[in-house]
Parts: structure tokens; C-alpha cells; sequence
């Protein structure tokens, strides 16, 4: 296991202001490359906020279709290099085997036409669908959720400077958090969590701090939940697959107001005004 790093840091800096300019510190957050290594190969890096490495591993490997399930997973080894982390990953019999197959596809050939289209392909994989979610929101939940989260991001209260993903289940609140310099890793990291705790992911809404991407939408599918609610805008391809998934997808929520874009059913709210 990796020793413990830092996951800020103290800098100075010249805070210039309307009253003067003065010699200042601020707390900063520690960014680090991490690799994840499937049986001693790297498959990809990124760079993360240098905690929750297991939460990582084990969502990532989730969230990318690489297993379906935790049981899939044989043991995760942290390696700290100095200059970054690798993650040694090994899987099981059936899922390594799944994994190899689709690693050789994806590499191809040197200078094969197709592995572009290939590539694509990867990244535009299907969802899963999960229209069949019976959970359903009021206003108060939406906005609660967004507001509690903001309560449990002690990395983003410190810095001001990385995203948070949670867990929000009704009545019970935002059960499970985590924070990282990208919002891609947070959500990985939460899906990594949920999976540990045995959280089933249809009890609750999937909440961020940053914008709804494709990729935000195909991670909350692979943990399971019917709603991804953002504090800011989708993309029109988010919008398009959350649709195409069944899943509501809820953004720009600030204080008391937001926007339902994906399958509206699922929140209950007062009469609804149309635009003429």
C-alpha cells in the first residue's frame, strides 16, 4: 500500500484586492498522475487528487465496463513511485480473460484504419438502461441534495478548487461522498465507495459539482441510478444518452431553481407551466 500523501498544500502567493496588495498563503490541491495496471500493463492514466486509491481502482474498473462486479476483482496493490502512483490491478480468471480480448482489439495493428473507428466505438458505448428505477424526487429533495453535498467536501472548502460527487438517498441524505481534481475521478472514486459499501446505486441519485458530460451519464448508469443531478449545464450528447438510457437527468441547480432535461416523470413537482 501506497504511503499516505497530502491531498493539499500551502503556497504563497500576492492577493491583490480593492484595499491593497498584500503577501499571502493559500491552500492548494495536490494533483498526481495515477496508472492503472491490469496484470503488470498500464491501460490509463490520470490525474487525480492522491486519495481513495482503492475506491478509485475499483470504480474505474466498474464504470469502463472492464468488471461487472466487485467479486470480479482479485486484489488492488498501490504502488507510490515518487513522480506518481501506479494502481496494480489483477482480476479474476474470467474477467481478465474478458479484459485481454478487449485490450487486443482496441491496439490493433500499427496503422490500421479501422482502430480509429474502434476507439470510437469504445468511447460511444451503449448505456445501461434504467428505466425501470421506481426512486422518484420532489423540489426539496433536489435541492437538499446540492446543499448537503456542499457540507461534505472538506478538500473543496479548503482549496476551492476540486469537484465532489454524492450519493443521495431520500430521506437519508447524501450517504456517500468523495472529492478529486476532475470530476470524471470523483465519480469514479464514489463508484468505487458504493461498490465497498454494498449501496445499491437504484436507492439513490448520483449528485455533482460540475457539468453533465457523456461520460458523467455512462458512469452513473454503470452504478446503477436513475438520476444525475449537476449543479451545472449537460451537453446535448449527455442529454441525448440519458434519454436513450431512461434516466432523469436534472442540472443547474442553484438554490431553489433547476432544470429537469430527461424523463420528468420521476419528479414531482406542482403544475407545470408550458412556454407558449
Amino acid at each position: 500500500m501506497a504511503a499516505r500523501r497530502k491531498a493539499t498544500t500551502q503556497t504563497s502567493r500576492l492577493a491583490h484586492r480593492a484595499s491593497g496588495t498584500t503577501s499571502a498563503y493559500r491552500m492548494v490541491p495536490e494533483e498526481t498522475p495515477v496508472a492503472f495496471s491490469f496484470a503488470g500493463t498500464t491501460h490509463a492514466v490520470m490525474m487525480a487528487s492522491p486519495a481513495d486509491f482503492e475506491d478509485f481502482a475499483l470504480g474505474f474498473s466498474l464504470t469502463e465496463g472492464i468488471i461487472a462486479d466487485p467479486q470480479e476483482m482479485e486484489a488492488i496493490e498501490v504502488e507510490d513511485h515518487g513522480a506518481g502512483i501506479d494502481i496494480q490491478i489483477r482480476l479474476k480468471d474470467q474477467a481478465n480473460t474478458r479484459f485481454e480480448a478487449r485490450r487486443r482489439r482496441l491496439a490493433g495493428p500499427v496503422g490500421c484504419g479501422l482502430c480509429g473507428i474502434e476507439s470510437i466505438e469504445e468511447a460511444m458505448r451503449s448505456v445501461d438502461k434504467v428505466g425501470a428505477s421506481k426512486l422518484t424526487l420532489d423540489a426539496d429533495d433536489i435541492t437538499r441534495s446540492v446543499k448537503l453535498l456542499s457540507k461534505v467536501q472538506p478538500l473543496h472548502s479548503e482549496t476551492g478548487a476540486v469537484h465532489a460527487a454524492g450519493f443521495y438517498i431520500p430521506g437519508k441524505g447524501i450517504v456517500m461522498a468523495r472529492e478529486d481534481v476532475g470530476r470524471h475521478n470523483a465519480l469514479d472514486k464514489l463508484a468505487g465507495a458504493l461498490a465497498k459499501a454494498g449501496i445499491n446505486g437504484a436507492s439513490g441519485a448520483v449528485v455533482v459539482t460540475s457539468r453533465v458530460s457523456v461520460e458523467m451519464v455512462q458512469k452513473t448508469a454503470a452504478i446503477g441510478s436513475a438520476f444525475i443531478m449537476a449543479v451545472s449545464a449537460p451537453t446535448a450528447l449527455a442529454i441525448r444518452t440519458a434519454d436513450e438510457a431512461g434516466m432523469t437527468l436534472v442540472a443547474l441547480v442553484r438554490g431553489d431553481d433547476f432544470d429537469v432535461f430527461t424523463h420528468p416523470e420521476r419528479v414531482v413537482l406542482g403544475v407545470a407551466q408550458h412556454v407558449a
